[in-house]
């Protein structure tokens, strides 16, 4: 007898088969849906009804929070005066599984009356709505992970990951950056992140300075009360070098005995990881992990500097 683990499981690898088998769907149709929605001076109105149309709203979401206006509308509605949200200018993206919903097959003239493209997408290529469609997206599954092929569930995640792909592809071809995604998530922490500077998290206080001349025993010190793991050195006010605690330590291994006759400037990083204070944390957590650092200088553009950054503060 099989357990609940054991259905969840068949399940998983249902819909995922059934993901698998959409690959070959996404031809030319997909390319001029993409297109239509691209060169769309108006917005995307999604619609749809029972489980599509709850698809359909996620669809609407993913799409306007990608860059592309979008907004969801049953289509009972319409006729009760929300068609006149409707312009030329949009592109309506119907959907439903069947292809043969009554209900949206009845907002259908009313669309085509107003010269809108229709973008359709179902499980039947021959279907009315994929043929009154100026565009049909094929989402064909060839059965439902319910045990009895009835309940919606490989169908609305094929339409789901179908939608995802429409608003990935138009992210790519608007060449949607993380500051237009901050711009549309300015709340929660994503919205932090994005939008979050050097200048927001950069420690500016007690910053460990210590002088070229200094002789390494001492700058153990030094560096060990800045709780950092480091210490700056200045020249005329401008950042001159970096130690680290590394550096330190491999010193102390190289030179051994003759370690504390060593300075600072004997073993610091003379050109340092330096960001702006404008720098984006996001931009910061790349420089860290692609040198494989924990932390940045902040300084204004003639190298006097003006905080240090450091992993724990890029954790917002």
């Amino acid at each position: 007898m099989k357990s609940p683990r054991d259905y969840a499981i068949q399940t998983i690898k249902d819909e995922a088969q059934a993901l698998l088998e959409l690959i070959p769907s996404i031809d030319e149709q997909f390319d001029r849906a993409v297109e239509l929605i691209y060169r769309c001076h108006g917005k995307v109105i999604v619609t749809g009804v029972g489980k599509s149309g709850h698809v359909g709203a996620k669809i609407a979401a993913t799409l306007a929070s990608t860059g592309t206006p979008a907004f969801f509308i049953n289509p009972l509605d319409v006729f009760h005066g929300d068609l006149g949200v409707m312009t030329r200018d949009d592109v309506v993206l119907a959907i439903s599984n069947s292809g043969l919903t009554d209900e949206l097959l009845r907002f259908v003239p009313m669309v085509l009356h107003m010269q809108v493209p229709i973008i359709g997408m179902s499980g039947n290529k021959e279907s009315l709505l994929a043929k009154y469609s100026t565009v049909h997206l094929n989402v064909h599954v060839e059965k439902e992970a319910c045990p009895l092929n009835l309940a919606p569930t490989s169908s609305t995640t094929a339409q789901i990951v179908m939608g995802d792909a429409l608003a990935i592809a138009l992210m790519e071809k608007r060449n949607f950056k993380p500051a237009d995604f901050a711009q549309f998530h300015p709340g929660g922490e994503l919205g932090r992140r994005l939008l979050t500077t050097a200048a927001d998290v950069m420690r500016t206080d007690d910053l460990p300075i210590i002088p070229q001349e200094m002789h390494l025993g001492e700058a153990i010190i030094h560096v060990s009360k800045g709780k950092l793991g480091l210490g700056v050195s200045l020249e005329d006010d401008k950042i001159a070098g970096l130690i680290t605690d590394g550096d330190i330590r491999r010193a102390m291994e190289r030179w051994q005995a003759e370690f504390f006759d060593h300075t600072v400037s004997d073993i610091m990083t003379r050109q340092p990881k330096i960001v702006s204070p404008t720098t984006k944390i996001t931009e910061i957590q790349r420089i860290m992990q692609r040198h494989k650092i924990h932390t940045v200088l902040v300084a204004d553009q003639e190298r006097h500097l003006l905080g240090i950054v450091d992993h724990y503060s890029c954790m917002v």
